[in-house]
Order: structure tokens, then sequence, then C-alpha cells
């Protein structure tokens, strides 16, 4: 191998080396940055926006109907059968045949047409389109609000995994900090062989869930990463923590809110008015249809641009067309619009209830959450209490290391049990959104 060569592999090799050794920079994620990263890079959502510019050129597609279309053409005829035409000889009286060449070998040709009248299926095919894009820019709109809710379940998740890592941190520190205390004690004579057995067993025995949880956040974080459309490679940090703040909404407002704003609803009206111009469409396949059409064209044996060598002619055409049997298809298409309006009105009374049960459900879990947040609370308090009362007590020897234990593991699901609460609370509230189908923001 040359030297030359050599060194170039040594270079590429060098980057493609530097490229993994510098690691990225953290980003620090909050709720709103984890929620404008969702819409801007999720997938899933990006395809809905697409599908919105998909919308927009069937737009432009359907409009382009109403004005006229000009081609043009090219002809070079490579062979051809010519015509025979025989006739007798005055003189002799046998008979003559005459090859006649009929046909041009070069054509040039400019076609035009412009519809005139289309009983309708023009006009009826734009609004179809037309209402296409709305019901296109309303399905984004709740793949926004899907997204959002994935946005802050994701970051609640990541909190809520953060949460648990510090209580099961704060749990073994309580547990070590126990055994320690034993340990002195029983150097001492003050504490028996088995209470020091057991205060090390139960330290032992916090250290498997304590592994657990941090393993389920950096779960919580894959996933988060995932729904952001960022590197699972990323180093990320979750700025932030679940907040109880207390909202009494009320039901009626909530469902009167939500059937104005559920973009599904909006969809459904506008897939009606789709169907509606479908019914539309069919009927007026029944109806005649009336063009203007016009022909211009330039033809010579000869390829070249000599005077008279090219002749020309046009023709200007008014065509009509009366559909007198199609088989009965009119009649069926017809049948097919009007079994799909009834469709999406069927489907839209039963969205109705949906949009109501799915608001009501969302106060439901909100006031349990809310009620099991407030009583947690207090509960976390007590328990706190009640294990620095057993640890003095233990201290002077009026209670034994299991009676400690139990109330380290009362505090350690105390405190468990209000951050699920908390979780649930803020869950909860992000469900009503997105079940009245407001904005984040909103």
């Amino acid at each position: 191998m040359k030297k030359g060569s050599t060194v170039f592999l040594v270079i590429l090799l060098t980057l493609w080396t530097a490229r993994f050794s510098f690691p990225q920079d953290k980003i620090t994620l909050t709720l709103e940055e984890s929620i404008r990263l969702a819409l801007s890079q999720n997938p899933y959502h990006l395809a809905a926006e697409e599908r919105v510019e998909t919308a927009k050129a069937q737009v432009r597609e359907a409009a382009a109907g109403f004005f006229p279309a000009l081609n043009a053409q090219g002809l070079h005829t490579l062979d051809e059968k010519l015509f025979e035409l025989e006739f007798p000889d005055p003189l002799t009286g046998q008979t003559q045949r005459i090859s006649v060449d009929f046909t041009r070998d070069y054509q040039f040709s400019l076609s035009l047409s412009l519809p005139l009248f289309t009983g309708g299926r023009l006009t009826s095919g734009f609004k179809q389109a037309k209402y296409n894009l709305l019901s296109s820019e309303e399905a984004v709109r709740q793949s926004e609000h899907i997204t959002v809710f994935n946005a802050k379940a994701a970051f609640y998740g990541c909190l809520l995994a953060r949460d648990f890592v510090k209580v099961a941190e704060e749990a073994v520190g309580v547990a070590e900090k126990h055994f320690n205390n034993v340990k002195r004690l029983y150097e001492v004579g003050m504490a028996s062989k088995f209470d020091l057995l057991r205060s090390e067993v139960q330290a032992a025995n916090l250290k498997p869930q304590l592994i657990k949880a941090r393993n389920n956040l950096k779960i919580a974080e894959l996933s988060l990463k995932t729904l952001l459309g960022l590197d699972l490679s990323q180093d990320i940090e979750i700025k932030g923590e679940l907040k109880f703040e207390l909202t009494e909404p009320d039901l009626e407002a909530c469902i009167s809110k939500a059937l104005v704003k559920r973009p599904e609803l909006s969809q459904l009206s506008y897939q009606k008015k789709m169907a509606g111009e479908m019914l539309k469409l069919a009927r007026a396949s029944r109806l005649p249809s009336l063009a203007v059409s016009g022909t211009y064209n330039f033809w010579a044996d000869r390829l070249n641009f000599e005077k008279d060598t090219w002749q020309n002619y046009y023709s200007v055409n008014l065509a009509l067309s009366v559909p007198l049997f199609n088989g009965f298809s009119t009649s069926a298409r017809v049948a097919q619009s009007k079994a799909a309006i009834r469709e999406l009105n069927l489907t839209t009374r039963g969205y109705l209830d949906m949009v109501e049960f799915e608001v009501s459900q969302a106060l439901l879990k909100l006031n349990e959450a809310k009620e099991s947040l407030l009583s947690q609370g207090k509960n976390v308090e007590q328990a706190e209490e009640s294990l620095r009362i057993a640890e003095l007590n233990f201290s002077e020897g009026m209670v034994t290391t299991l009676d400690v234990s139990s109330a380290q593991a009362a505090l350690t699901q105390a405190k468990t049990n209000y951050s699920q609460a908390l979780f649930d609370y803020v869950i909860s509230l992000a469900q009503l959104d997105k079940a009245m189908g407001v904005g984040w923001n909103n």
C-alpha cells in the first residue's frame, strides 16, 4: 500500500473514532421544552402535518379543473400503407393503378379544451377537496393534543421515577443509619444480636428496591427521549417537580367547552360536508356536460422550414355529452353517499357521548387524586413523626428494632403513595385538557 493511502486511512479512522469520543452536550428539559421538542420532532405528529400538505395539493388539483387545458403534440410517420386508386385507361381500356399518399410525414398540433358546464362536478370536487383540507387541519390539531398529552405523561413519569429514587435512597439511608446506631448499642451491650441482624437485613433488603427505582428512572428517560425524537444516547437533565395546584373545574362548563373545541367533532363535521358533496357529484353524473375545444395543426412531408413547405388548419368544436345509460352506476354511487352520510351522523352521536364520558372520567380521576393527595400529605407527616418516636424509644430500650423497621416501611410507603397521588393529579389535569380539546398553553 502506498504511503499516501495509508495516511488517508489513518485520518479517516481518527475522524471516525473522534465522532464517538466526544460526549454530546447535556440537554436540560423542562415541561415546556419537552412539549416544544415533541411538536417539532415527533415523527408521528410530523406525519400528520404532511397529510395537510397533501390535502393542499389536492385542492390545487381540484381547482385546476376550472382552467383550460392546452396540449402540444408532434407526430412523425415512420411507415404507411399508400392508397391505390383504380380507373380504366380511356385509350387502351386497361385498368390503371395509381398510389396516392393522403398523409403527411410530419405533423404538429396544439389542442385547447375548456369546460363550460359539468353539472356541478367541478364545483363539488373543489368543495370536497377544501373540506378534506379543513378536516386534515383538525386532524393535525388532534395529533397535537395527543402529542402534548404524551409529552406531559412522559415528563411527569420521569419526575415520578426520580421521586421514587429519592424515596428509595432515603429509605436506604434511614435503614443504614439505624443499623449503625444498633451496631454501636450492640458494642456496648445495649442491643441484642437479633436486633443487630434484623437491622442489617432490613438495610440490605431495601437496596434492590433502590436499584429497581434507578433502573425505572433510566427507562422513563429513554421513553421521554424516544417521544421527543432525541437520540437515545443523548444525556438529558429533567428540570421540574410535581406540584399541586388546586383547581375546581365545573363539569357542565368543561363538557360545553369540549363540544366546541374537540377536533374530532370538527373533523366529523367536515367529513359530513364532504359526503354531501360526494352525493352532489354522484347526482351530477346524470346531467349533460358541455365543453369547447379547438385544434391548430401544422403538417408537411419534409422537415424543413422553407416557405410553402408547411400547411396549417384549425378547428373549433362545441362538444355536448349526454349520459343515457351507465349500468345503474349513478344510483349505486348515490346510495353509497347516502349511507356514508348516515354513518357519519351515527358516528357523531357516538363521539358526543364519548366526549362527555371522557370529560366526566377525567374530572372523577382529578377529584380522586386530589383527595388522595391531601390525605397522603398528612400521612407522610404522621409517618415521619412515628419513625422519630420509634428511634427515640429504641434508644431507650422501650421498643425493638422490628418496631423501628415497621415505622421505616410505613414512612417509605407514605412517601411513595404521596408521589403517586401527586402524579395522578397532574396527569388527570393533562387528561382533562385533552378531553376538552384545549392547547397546553391555554
